[in-house]
């Protein structure tokens, strides 16, 4: 049986997925990020909260390629790496799920989960899209995460907000990300359909992907994260184990982080 002491040991010498560190952005005269950090291990859910116009999503964008970060070293698997594009970061297997979930609602499931590289079969040295392969793929993605949809020939505009959000989640998890990141999957979500998605976001979890989730609700974090970071105006001011922390304890730190900055990041550090 291994000790906690042995597992720790292990986890400290395996490099991190992700490191940001010193991480700077301005737009304009307005400083988003004023030298942040973050590390993400595999299999770790780290909920990223504070307060609109915190750095959240400026981070978070920068880690998916969408931004360039002013200064400061981003790594992934310990190496050094620069994202000009998404696509940089895609090739490092990082995928985003962003709030407006970049779904097309005229096409059925299959075709949003394999949008821009649907599966062809050549008919007389002619390339046809192979629908028959294209959903039989989609229903095994969706199985293997437990997401429940009645068919794949749905029009993704008849599903549930729930559905629609599994349906993005599923979308990223099918390009094999070792890194997910998912901006407010739960907001304007039914009680019923919050749960399912906490849920595909633990099994994700669990095949060893990195989650980082952007939320409001600050309840989900206590459900599925393993650390909280909180950001308080373009700085994270206090990280914790999320079962050493309170509700309490977490609205305090973005409501009031400025005051905590230096010590905290001391005190309750990796």
């Amino acid at each position: 049986m291994t000790s906690q002491s042995d597992q720790t040991v292990a986890t400290q010498e395996r490099p991190p997925l992700v490191s940001m560190r010193s991480i700077h952005k301005s737009f304009g005269s307005i400083d988003a990020l004023r030298g942040v950090d973050l590390e993400l291990a595999p299999g770790e859910v780290l909920g990223l909260v504070g307060d609109n116009a915190a750095g959240k999503s400026t981070l978070t964008k920068i880690l998916a390629g969408t931004l360039v970060p002013d200064s400061g070293r981003l790594q992934v698997g310990g190496e050094d790496v620069v994202f000009r594009s998404p696509a940089d970061a895609r090739r490092r297997h990082i995928e985003m799920v962003y709030q407006d979930l970049s779904l097309c609602d005229t096409i059925d499931v299959a075709g949003n989960l394999f949008l821009g590289r649907e599966p062809q079969k050549s008919v007389l040295g002619m390339k046809f899209l192979d629908r028959r392969q294209m959903h039989r793929a989609a229903a095994e993605i969706l199985a293997g995460l437990d997401i429940r949809v009645d068919s794949t020939r749905h029009v993704v505009s008849n599903l549930s907000g729930g559905q629609r959000q599994s349906i993005a989640i599923g979308r990223a998890v099918s390009f094999d990300p070792q890194i997910l990141i998912m901006d407010e999957p739960t907001s304007a979500l039914a009680v019923a359909e919050v749960e399912a998605v906490l849920a595909l976001i633990q099994r994700v979890s669990r095949r060893g992907v990195g989650v980082i989730l952007i939320t409001h609700r600050l309840q989900d974090l206590f459900r599925v994260c393993d650390r909280v970071m909180v950001m308080y105006e373009g700085t994270n001011v206090a990280e914790r184990r999320i079962g050493e922390t309170s509700l309490e304890e977490v609205v305090r730190l973005i409501v009031g982080g400025d005051i905590l900055a230096p010590t905290e990041r001391r005190d309750h550090g990796h």
